[in-house]
């Protein structure tokens, strides 16, 4: 990567995105950071100034579709190219039996998780095709590609960003840009936490669960991302590239 490109992360106010945005800014790009939460995005984009890269903070909610735009827009304006995505922005769901389960709840991590990776193509692509190309990522899960008793909707909406990320990566193939997605393990985030609650055992069981016996860290995740959107990756496309601690083989 050279200071030229441009990077969107969303979601890039803590954990994986904040991770992911930092990495990214050591690799010589320039970042705009999304996030509801403007003092977290702040602070990343202090840490990303600190790692000798530019950035901006955009306050974004990705399920609005003005936000999504504005974002995008203002990136452009700012930078005048967008070059990479990761469309990182994403809750999660509290354990919780199916039929216990609220229709607002529903439309909540769905409207987040799917609805805001959609928007955010939708509004990138035009912009990396003006470059003649770019790079995605979006953050799916290992729940994207197996099953959890009581978290069938935050599951559902992992396995949706799969179907999302290869069908858009089959559309925009001819047009330069690689789109693929990062399947996570467990991963020692604020949201992972949010999730577990003060339910200590179940978190001890969740790390034992990964062969390689404990959950990742945030930069590992972000490694990934960034090998992704490189140039050495060159032909990986509508691929869901697995870094899970081998959670996903057992």
């Amino acid at each position: 990567m050279t200071n030229q490109k441009v990077a969107i992360v969303t979601g890039g106010n803590s954990g994986i995105g904040r991770a992911t945005a930092v990495a990214l800014a050591k690799e010589g790009a320039k970042v705009t950071v999304a996030a509801r939460r403007a003092s977290e995005g702040e602070e990343t984009v202090r840490l990303i100034k600190e790692a000798g890269s530019d950035a901006i903070f955009v306050k974004t909610d990705v399920a609005i579709e003005n936000d999504v735009s504005s974002l995008v827009e203002k990136t452009v304006d700012t930078y005048g190219r967008l070059d990479y995505a990761v469309n990182n922005a994403g809750i999660g769901e509290k354990m919780t039996p199916l039929v216990e389960q609220t229709s607002e709840k529903f439309d909540q991590i769905m409207n987040t998780n799917v609805k805001g990776i959609w928007l955010s193509m939708k509004y990138e692509i035009p912009e990396m095709i003006k470059n003649g190309g770019g790079a995605i990522v979006n953050t799916s899960s290992g729940a994207g590609l197996v099953g959890f008793p009581q978290m069938s909707v935050y599951i559902a909406s992992k396995h949706a960003v799969l179907g999302l990320t290869k069908s858009a990566a089959l559309e925009y193939a001819k047009s330069g840009i690689r789109i693929n997605a990062i399947a996570p393990g467990g991963v020692e985030t604020d949201m992972l936490m949010q999730t577990v609650g003060d339910d200590h055992q179940f978190l001890e069981t969740f790390r034992s669960m990964h062969p390689i016996g404990r959950i990742g860290r945030p930069e590992e995740i972000a490694n990934a991302v960034v090998w992704l959107l490189s140039d050495k990756a060159s032909f990986v496309l509508g691929h869901t590239l697995l870094v899970d601690g081998g959670i996903v083989s057992r």
